[in-house]
C-alpha cells in the first residue's frame, strides 16, 4: 500500500473509527500518515509493537499486524528476517528462524507491505547486510544503462525506494553505528523516511550527541544491556537513560523488556513518550500454529493491555515542576 494512498484514505471501518477513540474521554486522535513523530506525539503516550514478517507464515502476519492495529498500537514493527540478529533474544531468533523456513524473502516481505492497510504507520526492522544486499537502485541502473554488475560502492538506495514505494514510515538498523550511517540517512532523507537509532543504557558524551543529532522519528532507549526478551520488571537503567536523554527534543520509546500493562505505565510514568513490546507478542504466535485464529485475538487484547497501561502511567507521572 503507497505512502500516498495510506495518507489519503477516507473510507473507514467501524473498527478504524474506533481505534482513534483511545484517548481518556473518548475525544478522536487524529490519523498521521506517515509520520512517525506526529504519531508518537499525538496517541501520546504511543504503543509502538513489533512482530516478524514470516513467522509462522505471510499470511498470518497480515491478519497479526491487523490485529495489532485494532488492538490499540500506534506505530508496527515488522521484523524483516536477517539470518544473524545479534541484537535479538531467544524468543525473536526463533520466530526470525521460523520466517525463514517459511521461505520468506525481502521481495514477498515488501509485497506483503503493500497489501496492508493499517492506521498505525508501520516501520522496518533489519539488519544492514540485508539492505547492502537488496541491490541497485533506479539511479544505479540509469546510470549504467541497466546494467546489475557488481557496484563500486554499497547502494543503499535500493531498499529505501523500495520501503518507500511500499509505503514504511521508518527503518531500523541495530547493527548500523551512527558514524557510519551517512549514505542511509542521505537516502531517507530523500525518500521521506525516519531513520531510528538504539540508545543504549552505556551510551553518553559525545557519542550520544552523534546519535541524536541523526535519529528521526523517535530514539529507541535500550531498557537494559542485552538482547530482547520480555522481562518481569522494569530495569533501573531504563529511569537513568530516560534522565540522561530528557535534554533532546525527540520523542523517547523504552524497548527490550517490556511485557506487561504495568511495565507500560512504569516506564511512561518514568517520562517515556512510548513503549515498544516485541518478545511477549512473539511469544503469542509461538504458541499457535499457522492459521490459527485465536493467536490475532490474543494480539488484539494484549495490545489493548499495553495502551491502557501506558495511559495510566501517563497519569501517574508527576507534575512538571513550575519555573
Amino acid at each position: 500500500m503507497s505512502r500516498e494512498t495510506r495518507a489519503s484514505r477516507s473510507e473507514r471501518t467501524e473498527n478504524e473509527v474506533a481505534r482513534d477513540l483511545r484517548a481518556d474521554g473518548g475525544e478522536q486522535l487524529a490519523t498521521t500518515g506517515g509520520d512517525i513523530e506526529a504519531a508518537i506525539r499525538e496517541n501520546h503516550p504511543a504503543l509502538i509493537t513489533y512482530i516478524t514478517a514470516g513467522d509462522p507464515s505471510l499470511e498470518d502476519t497480515k491478519a497479526y499486524v491487523e490485529a495489532l492495529d485494532r488492538g490499540g498500537a500506534d506505530l508496527i514493527e515488522l521484523g524483516l528476517p536477517f539470518s544473524e540478529p545479534t541484537a535479538e533474544g531467544p524468543t525473536i531468533q526463533a520466530a526470525i528462524n521460523r520466517a525463514l523456513d517459511a521461505g520468506t524473502t525481502p521481495a514477498q516481505f515488501f509485497d506483503l507491505v503493500d497489501d496492508l492497510s493499517t492506521e498505525a504507520p508501520l516501520l522496518v526492522m533489519t539488519y544492514y547486510n540485508m539492505i547492502l544486499q537488496y541491490g541497485p537502485s533506479e539511479a544505479s541502473r540509469a546510470s549504467k544503462g541497466g546494467a546489475t554488475t557488481p557496484r563500486d560502492k554499497p547502494d543503499v538506495r535500493s531498499f529505501v525506494e523500495r520501503a518507500a514505494d511500499a509505503g514504511l514510515s521508518g527503518i531500523i538498523v541495530p547493527d548500523l553505528p551512527a558514524e557510519e550511517a551517512g549514505p542511509l540517512r542521505d537516502a531517507c532523507d530523500d525518500h521521506d523516511i525516519d531513520l531510528v537509532f538504539i540508545v543504549a543504557p552505556t551510551t553518553e558524551g559525545e557519542r550520544l550527541d552523534r546519535i541524536m543529532s541523526q535519529v528521526s522519528g523517535f530514539a529507541y532507549v535500550q531498557a537494559r544491556l542485552g538482547t530482547t526478551g520480555a522481562r518481569a520488571d522494569v530495569s533501573n537503567a531504563t529511569h537513568d537513560s530516560l534522565t540522561r536523554l530528557a535534554g533532546y527534543d525527540v520523542p523517547k520509546a523504552v524497548g527490550f523488556g517490556v511485557s506487561e500493562g504495568d511495565h507500560a505505565a512504569e516506564i511512561v510514568a518514568a517520562g517515556a513518550d512510548g513503549v515498544i513490546v516485541g518478545s511477549a507478542l512473539v511469544d503469542i504466535i509461538a504458541d499457535h500454529g499457522a492459521g490459527d485464529a485465536p493467536a490475532a485475538a490474543e494480539l488484539e487484547a494484549k495490545a489493548r493491555e499495553l495502551k491502557q497501561g501506558a495511559r495510566r502511567g501517563r497519569e501517574e507521572a508527576p507534575e512538571p515542576e513550575q519555573p
